[in-house]
Parts: structure tokens; sequence; C-alpha cells
């Protein structure tokens, strides 16, 4: 019995094992959380970016066929510039005022990416990449110069 009694007061070298243990637990998932926010940023700050130099280049090519070569080349250089996924890529147009042809002179081209930003070292097993993802938008808006189109 008294044996027992000795060493279970007995601490010596414990508190190294236990701050590593414990370390470790709180390690791992806020260098995950660090590597997630990274990620997220990266996606967030390529979304901002296409739709910003997207809406630039179509309000400022001459035509519809030149805007729409140039705005599909700048995507995709933002798309393999940021690493963004290209099937989770999708970009919408519209104009103000409504009703009116998009782009055309003098209206105000509005452009829309949005982005599935899957987690990393999430398997792609029963769709958990999918699941496991965090959609991002960004939007940008330029003005058409009036002449637009009469080049």
């Amino acid at each position: 019995m008294r044996r027992w009694r000795a060493w279970g007061r007995n601490d010596d070298g414990s508190a190294a094992l236990e701050f590593i243990t414990v370390g470790v637990i709180l390690l791992v998932p806020l260098i995950y959380l660090v590597i997630a926010l990274g990620t997220i940023q990266e996606q967030t700050l390529g979304a901002e970016a296409a739709a910003r130099h997207t809406a630039r280049a179509i309000a400022m090519a001459s035509d519809v066929d030149t805007a729409a070569a140039r705005g599909e080349a700048v995507l995709d250089g933002i798309i393999d510039e940021y690493g963004l996924d290209p099937d989770a890529v999708d970009l919408s147009l519209s104009c103000t005022p409504a009703g009116v042809e998009c782009p055309s002179a003098g209206a105000t081209l509005i452009v829309t990416v949005i982005a599935r930003v899957r987690m990393p070292l999430v398997p792609p097993v029963l769709g958990l990449d999918r699941a496991a993802s965090v959609e991002v938008q960004a939007t940008a808006a330029q003005k058409v110069s009036r002449t637009w189109g009469s080049e």
C-alpha cells in the first residue's frame, strides 16, 4: 500500500510529456487552419484580380469579338497565375442601365467571378472535396467608352 501512494505522487518527467502531447494536439489543427486560410485568401485575391482585369480588358476593347478574345485570355492567365480550378470558376457579365446590350457604348460593365475553393488535404472520396469547399466571389465595375464599337 505504501508503494502505491508513493508512485501516485511521483510526477518526475511528466510535465514535459504533457506539454509535448498537448502541444501537438493544438499545433496540428492550428497549422491546418493557417494553410486553409492561406488557400482561401489566395483564391479570393485570384477571383478579385480576375473580375477587375477582365472588366478592364472587355471595356477597353474596340468591338465584341476583340472583347471576348481579350476577356478569355485575361481570365485564362489569371486562372493559371493564382492556381484557380478552371472548372470551379464562373464568370458573369451584366451592364447598367438595364436592358442595354452588354457590352455597349456608355454602359457600365459589371463582371462577377465566383470560384469554389477546395480545402487542402480533403480526399476526393464520396465527394468530400466538393462538400468541404468554400465559395468566394468578387465583382468589378468598369465604364465602357461612349465610342466603343465605332472604331
